[in-house]
Protein backbone atom coordinates (compact mmCIF):
# COMPACT_ATOMS: atom_id res chain seq x y z
CA UNK A 1 0.00 0.00 0.00
CA UNK A 2 1.42 3.38 -1.46
CA UNK A 3 -0.32 6.00 0.46
CA UNK A 4 -2.25 5.75 3.93
CA UNK A 5 -5.54 6.21 3.03
CA UNK A 6 -6.98 3.42 0.68
CA UNK A 7 -10.73 2.64 -0.42
CA UNK A 8 -10.29 -1.17 -0.56
CA UNK A 9 -13.07 -3.91 -1.83
CA UNK A 10 -12.59 -7.48 -1.51
CA UNK A 11 -13.87 -10.71 -1.26
CA UNK A 12 -13.48 -12.43 2.39
CA UNK A 13 -10.98 -14.57 2.20
CA UNK A 14 -8.79 -13.08 -0.05
CA UNK A 15 -5.77 -10.89 0.51
CA UNK A 16 -5.49 -7.23 -0.12
CA UNK A 17 -3.06 -7.68 -2.26
CA UNK A 18 -5.52 -9.12 -4.52
CA UNK A 19 -7.61 -6.23 -4.45
CA UNK A 20 -8.84 -5.43 -8.13
CA UNK A 21 -9.36 -0.93 -7.23
CA UNK A 22 -7.93 0.91 -4.68
CA UNK A 23 -8.23 4.85 -5.02
CA UNK A 24 -5.68 7.25 -3.13
CA UNK A 25 -6.85 10.45 -0.99
CA UNK A 26 -4.64 12.46 1.12
CA UNK A 27 -5.02 12.93 4.32
CA UNK A 28 -3.51 15.41 6.99
CA UNK A 29 -3.29 15.54 10.74
CA UNK A 30 -5.73 12.99 12.48
CA UNK A 31 -7.50 11.63 9.52
CA UNK A 32 -4.22 10.56 7.84
CA UNK A 33 -3.87 6.85 9.63
CA UNK A 34 -7.65 6.82 8.57
CA UNK A 35 -9.11 4.21 5.84
CA UNK A 36 -12.29 2.90 4.28
CA UNK A 37 -12.15 -0.74 3.49
CA UNK A 38 -14.73 -3.09 2.21
CA UNK A 39 -15.46 -6.62 2.80
CA UNK A 40 -17.47 -8.54 0.44
CA UNK A 41 -19.48 -11.42 2.73
CA UNK A 42 -22.75 -13.39 1.60
CA UNK A 43 -24.93 -10.19 1.95
CA UNK A 44 -24.78 -7.23 1.43
CA UNK A 45 -20.75 -7.24 2.91
CA UNK A 46 -19.58 -5.24 5.78
CA UNK A 47 -17.49 -1.61 5.23
CA UNK A 48 -14.53 -0.94 7.80
CA UNK A 49 -13.11 2.44 9.27
CA UNK A 50 -9.88 2.05 10.19
CA UNK A 51 -7.46 4.02 12.27
CA UNK A 52 -3.93 2.28 12.03
CA UNK A 53 -1.53 3.58 14.50
CA UNK A 54 2.31 3.96 13.24
CA UNK A 55 3.44 0.61 15.49
CA UNK A 56 4.29 -2.32 14.87
CA UNK A 57 1.99 -4.22 17.32
CA UNK A 58 -1.46 -2.60 19.08
CA UNK A 59 -4.36 -3.81 20.97
CA UNK A 60 -7.59 -3.37 18.78
CA UNK A 61 -10.79 -1.83 18.77
CA UNK A 62 -13.72 -3.29 17.34
CA UNK A 63 -16.73 -0.95 17.09
CA UNK A 64 -20.00 -1.15 16.62
CA UNK A 65 -22.80 2.19 16.13
CA UNK A 66 -26.14 2.59 16.69
CA UNK A 67 -29.31 2.33 14.52
CA UNK A 68 -29.18 4.46 11.63
CA UNK A 69 -32.70 5.58 8.94
CA UNK A 70 -30.73 3.71 5.97
CA UNK A 71 -27.18 2.37 4.82
CA UNK A 72 -26.57 5.07 2.80
CA UNK A 73 -25.53 6.82 6.64
CA UNK A 74 -23.49 3.47 7.74
CA UNK A 75 -20.05 4.91 7.20
CA UNK A 76 -21.23 8.37 8.31
CA UNK A 77 -22.01 6.60 11.77
CA UNK A 78 -19.15 4.34 11.84
CA UNK A 79 -16.92 7.71 11.70
CA UNK A 80 -18.93 9.39 13.92
CA UNK A 81 -18.42 6.67 16.59
CA UNK A 82 -15.28 5.83 15.58
CA UNK A 83 -14.33 9.51 16.84
CA UNK A 84 -16.05 9.11 19.68
CA UNK A 85 -14.79 5.90 20.81
CA UNK A 86 -10.75 7.20 20.42
CA UNK A 87 -11.88 9.71 22.36
CA UNK A 88 -12.97 7.70 24.54
CA UNK A 89 -9.64 5.01 25.07
CA UNK A 90 -7.74 7.76 24.68
CA UNK A 91 -4.83 5.86 23.15
CA UNK A 92 -3.23 6.52 20.40
CA UNK A 93 -1.40 3.63 20.13
CA UNK A 94 -4.48 1.34 19.69
CA UNK A 95 -5.88 -0.20 15.92
CA UNK A 96 -9.14 1.28 15.97
CA UNK A 97 -11.64 -0.27 13.57
CA UNK A 98 -15.32 0.86 13.31
CA UNK A 99 -17.75 -1.38 11.47
CA UNK A 100 -20.04 0.09 9.09
CA UNK A 101 -22.54 -2.71 9.22
CA UNK A 102 -25.67 -3.39 6.94
CA UNK A 103 -29.40 -2.62 8.62
CA UNK A 104 -31.39 -1.56 5.86
CA UNK A 105 -34.48 -4.28 4.32
CA UNK A 106 -33.43 -6.74 7.56
CA UNK A 107 -34.97 -8.21 10.67
CA UNK A 108 -33.22 -7.18 14.28
CA UNK A 109 -31.01 -9.52 14.19
CA UNK A 110 -30.08 -10.57 11.29
CA UNK A 111 -27.08 -8.37 10.98
CA UNK A 112 -25.35 -10.24 13.58
CA UNK A 113 -23.95 -12.94 10.80
CA UNK A 114 -22.29 -9.71 9.40
CA UNK A 115 -20.70 -8.60 12.61
CA UNK A 116 -20.08 -12.23 13.01
CA UNK A 117 -17.98 -12.13 9.82
CA UNK A 118 -16.08 -8.57 10.86
CA UNK A 119 -15.00 -10.31 13.83
CA UNK A 120 -13.81 -13.56 12.83
CA UNK A 121 -11.80 -11.58 10.00
CA UNK A 122 -9.64 -9.26 12.25
CA UNK A 123 -9.10 -12.62 14.55
CA UNK A 124 -7.85 -14.89 12.03
CA UNK A 125 -6.85 -12.12 9.42
CA UNK A 126 -6.42 -9.09 10.72
CA UNK A 127 -2.91 -8.67 11.28
CA UNK A 128 -1.78 -10.30 8.13
CA UNK A 129 -3.76 -7.69 6.17
CA UNK A 130 -3.55 -4.75 8.11
CA UNK A 131 0.42 -5.44 8.48
CA UNK A 132 0.01 -5.02 12.33
CA UNK A 133 0.40 -7.70 15.55
CA UNK A 134 -2.86 -7.85 16.95
CA UNK A 135 -1.82 -8.02 20.39
CA UNK A 136 -5.87 -7.65 22.05
CA UNK A 137 -9.22 -7.60 20.96
CA UNK A 138 -12.12 -5.44 22.89
CA UNK A 139 -15.41 -5.00 21.25
CA UNK A 140 -17.27 -1.43 21.95
CA UNK A 141 -20.50 -0.84 20.77
CA UNK A 142 -23.49 1.37 21.05
CA UNK A 143 -27.36 1.56 20.63
CA UNK A 144 -27.69 -1.12 18.43
CA UNK A 145 -24.39 -2.10 18.08
CA UNK A 146 -24.39 -2.70 21.68
CA UNK A 147 -26.75 -5.36 20.63
CA UNK A 148 -24.36 -7.01 18.09
CA UNK A 149 -21.53 -7.12 20.80
CA UNK A 150 -23.37 -8.63 23.62
CA UNK A 151 -24.34 -11.52 21.35
CA UNK A 152 -21.15 -11.92 20.14
CA UNK A 153 -19.96 -12.12 23.35
CA UNK A 154 -22.10 -15.24 23.74
CA UNK A 155 -20.08 -16.84 20.53
CA UNK A 156 -16.70 -16.11 20.49
CA UNK A 157 -14.41 -14.90 23.28
CA UNK A 158 -12.67 -11.32 23.45
CA UNK A 159 -10.37 -9.52 26.28
CA UNK A 160 -13.52 -7.15 27.13
CA UNK A 161 -17.05 -6.13 25.28
CA UNK A 162 -18.39 -2.51 26.34
CA UNK A 163 -21.93 -2.32 25.13
CA UNK A 164 -23.59 1.11 25.87
CA UNK A 165 -26.68 1.75 25.96
CA UNK A 166 -27.53 -1.80 24.42
CA UNK A 167 -30.89 -2.30 22.60
CA UNK A 168 -33.81 -3.63 21.73
CA UNK A 169 -33.48 -5.20 25.39
CA UNK A 170 -37.45 -6.00 24.76
CA UNK A 171 -38.19 -5.86 21.20
CA UNK A 172 -41.38 -7.41 21.35
CA UNK A 173 -42.10 -4.29 24.30
CA UNK A 174 -41.01 -1.84 21.87
CA UNK A 175 -43.35 -3.35 18.77
CA UNK A 176 -46.03 -4.10 20.89
CA UNK A 177 -46.03 -0.18 21.93
CA UNK A 178 -45.53 0.93 18.44
CA UNK A 179 -49.03 -1.37 17.50
CA UNK A 180 -50.85 -0.23 19.98
CA UNK A 181 -49.93 3.83 18.85
CA UNK A 182 -47.94 4.36 21.93
CA UNK A 183 -44.59 5.17 20.26
CA UNK A 184 -43.92 6.18 16.72
CA UNK A 185 -43.41 3.59 14.16
CA UNK A 186 -40.64 1.81 12.72
CA UNK A 187 -38.90 0.01 10.30
CA UNK A 188 -38.14 -3.35 11.67
CA UNK A 189 -41.59 -3.44 14.13
CA UNK A 190 -43.24 -3.11 10.62
CA UNK A 191 -41.75 -4.95 8.92
CA UNK A 192 -41.78 -7.84 11.56
CA UNK A 193 -45.59 -7.80 11.88
CA UNK A 194 -45.53 -8.39 8.23
CA UNK A 195 -43.80 -11.49 8.15
CA UNK A 196 -44.63 -13.00 11.38
CA UNK A 197 -47.15 -11.43 12.52
CA UNK A 198 -48.53 -8.97 15.49
CA UNK A 199 -46.79 -9.19 18.67
CA UNK A 200 -49.62 -10.97 19.97
CA UNK A 201 -50.68 -13.40 17.29
CA UNK A 202 -46.76 -14.70 17.64
CA UNK A 203 -45.11 -13.18 20.51
CA UNK A 204 -42.59 -15.93 20.25
CA UNK A 205 -40.54 -14.37 17.02
CA UNK A 206 -40.32 -10.90 18.59
CA UNK A 207 -38.70 -12.47 21.92
CA UNK A 208 -36.15 -14.28 19.62
CA UNK A 209 -35.00 -11.05 18.79
CA UNK A 210 -35.39 -8.92 22.29
CA UNK A 211 -31.46 -8.78 23.67
CA UNK A 212 -32.52 -10.17 27.14
CA UNK A 213 -33.31 -13.21 25.42
CA UNK A 214 -29.46 -14.21 24.90
CA UNK A 215 -28.38 -13.55 28.09
CA UNK A 216 -26.73 -16.29 28.33
CA UNK A 217 -22.84 -18.36 27.67
CA UNK A 218 -20.84 -15.08 28.00
CA UNK A 219 -17.12 -15.96 26.72
CA UNK A 220 -15.52 -12.58 27.92
CA UNK A 221 -15.60 -9.76 30.82
CA UNK A 222 -18.38 -7.68 29.71
CA UNK A 223 -19.09 -3.91 30.54
CA UNK A 224 -22.63 -2.32 30.19
CA UNK A 225 -23.29 1.09 30.77
CA UNK A 226 -26.89 3.38 30.52
CA UNK A 227 -27.52 7.04 30.73
CA UNK A 228 -30.30 7.26 33.28
CA UNK A 229 -31.81 10.59 31.19
CA UNK A 230 -32.33 7.59 28.36
CA UNK A 231 -35.61 6.89 27.03
CA UNK A 232 -38.68 5.43 29.27
CA UNK A 233 -38.63 2.26 26.86
CA UNK A 234 -34.86 1.48 27.49
CA UNK A 235 -34.83 2.43 31.01
CA UNK A 236 -38.46 -0.14 31.83
CA UNK A 237 -35.58 -2.57 30.95
CA UNK A 238 -32.80 -1.87 32.06
CA UNK A 239 -33.40 -3.30 35.43
CA UNK A 240 -34.59 -6.36 34.02
CA UNK A 241 -30.81 -6.90 31.85
CA UNK A 242 -29.07 -6.64 35.44
CA UNK A 243 -31.56 -8.95 37.18
CA UNK A 244 -31.39 -11.47 34.07
CA UNK A 245 -27.62 -11.67 33.81
CA UNK A 246 -26.84 -11.58 37.61
CA UNK A 247 -28.77 -13.97 37.72
CA UNK A 248 -27.14 -15.79 34.60
CA UNK A 249 -24.67 -18.58 35.96
CA UNK A 250 -22.69 -18.58 32.66
CA UNK A 251 -22.26 -14.84 32.86
CA UNK A 252 -19.10 -14.35 34.76
CA UNK A 253 -17.56 -11.02 34.52
CA UNK A 254 -20.10 -8.81 33.63
CA UNK A 255 -20.25 -5.28 35.06
CA UNK A 256 -22.90 -1.96 35.01
CA UNK A 257 -22.67 1.63 35.02
CA UNK A 258 -25.34 3.97 35.74
CA UNK A 259 -24.61 7.54 35.06
CA UNK A 260 -26.10 10.67 34.49
CA UNK A 261 -27.17 11.22 30.63
CA UNK A 262 -28.85 10.07 27.68
CA UNK A 263 -28.33 7.40 25.00
CA UNK A 264 -24.54 8.49 24.84
CA UNK A 265 -24.04 9.23 28.16
CA UNK A 266 -20.43 6.81 28.09
CA UNK A 267 -18.96 9.25 25.37
CA UNK A 268 -20.53 12.38 27.03
CA UNK A 269 -19.59 11.76 30.63
CA UNK A 270 -16.37 13.46 31.58
CA UNK A 271 -15.34 10.09 33.65
CA UNK A 272 -15.94 8.44 30.45
CA UNK A 273 -12.50 7.62 30.00
CA UNK A 274 -11.87 6.78 33.44
CA UNK A 275 -14.66 4.29 33.19
CA UNK A 276 -13.07 2.67 30.46
CA UNK A 277 -9.75 2.74 31.35
CA UNK A 278 -10.70 0.43 35.08
CA UNK A 279 -12.27 -2.09 33.01
CA UNK A 280 -9.58 -2.59 30.10
CA UNK A 281 -7.03 -2.92 33.31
Amino acid sequence: MKATIAFLTFVLGLSLASCRSMHMQPKTGDEAAVSSLKMKTADPGVEFIIHKPQTSSADAFLIFHGTVESDKQNVKAAQLTLRKSKKLVQRDDALYIAVAYPQENLFMGDNLKNAEAALLWLKKSGSRELGIEIKRIFLVGHSQGGYLVTRLNTLHPTNGVIANAPGPLNFKLRCELEEDRKIPTSDYCSRMKARFGSTKENPAAYDERSLLTHIKNFKSKILFTQGMSDTKLQLISWPVLKSRVSACASCGGAQFKEMEGGHDALFDHPDGHKIVQQFLE
